[in-house]
């Protein structure tokens, strides 16, 4: 059976739930995109020569050395850095909530489409059920083959609806570990900086 020949046994309803499916298929090439590019600018080594730069107050040293680093983390650790004077903790709180939001981007759609889409797969077949009982009414057991087909056609929806909820399942869960992940790392090297600050500051 063809696309279109299920768009059109489906109803009505299989039109939102395409949208759907190409909501949930964009915003997970989207994101995927997005981690490939995060990664790609990850500079482990960097992390650690930061905090080793910090425990001997070499800040101009960290300034230069993390100028125009893509990595989250470092980014966070700079701006902490850079704010030292002032406030070091909320500076690196607000930057890391920037990122995690960068990072959340477009979450709440595939955790829309996990719902919405079964609630319209579940409509579809309640109107087709409805639509063959009006025809079991009107044409009694005439013929009961035009019945149970269009209930057959009906519960395409349920169907597609599943299966769409199903795949968003797997990118949402996947990048929220990712983000979890990310947050964690992020949290780990501004504590572990905060404390070194705090370390050189008294011995200061």
């Amino acid at each position: 059976m063809q696309v279109y020949e299920i768009l059109g046994s489906g109803g009505p309803v299989m039109w939102p739930l395409l949208a759907c499916s190409l909501a949930v298929g964009t915003v997970a090439i989207e994101r995927a995109l997005f981690w490939i590019g995060l990664e790609k600018h990850r500079n482990r080594k960097l992390m650690d020569e930061v905090l080793s730069l910090a425990e001997t107050g070499q800040w101009e040293e960290i300034k230069e050395k993390t100028a125009g680093c893509q990595d989250h983390v470092i980014r966070v650790l700079a701006v902490g850095i850079m704010h030292r004077d002032y406030d070091m903790g909320k500076a690196m709180e607000a930057e890391a909530g920037r990122m995690y939001q960068q990072m959340s981007r477009f979450m709440p759609v595939l955790d829309t489409m996990i719902t919405l889409a079964p609630l319209l797969g579940i409509l579809g077949t309640v109107l087709g059920i409805i639509s063959s009982f009006n025809m079991l009414g009107e044409s009694g057991l005439a013929d009961p083959r035009l019945v149970t087909s269009g209930i057959a056609q009906a519960l395409i929806t349920t169907a597609t609806g599943l299966t769409i909820a199903i795949i968003a399942v797997v990118p949402y869960n996947f990048f929220n570990t990712r983000i979890n992940r990310a947050v964690h790392v992020m949290e780990k090297y501004a504590t572990s900086l905060e404390v070194v600050f705090e370390r050189t500051s008294g011995r200061g």
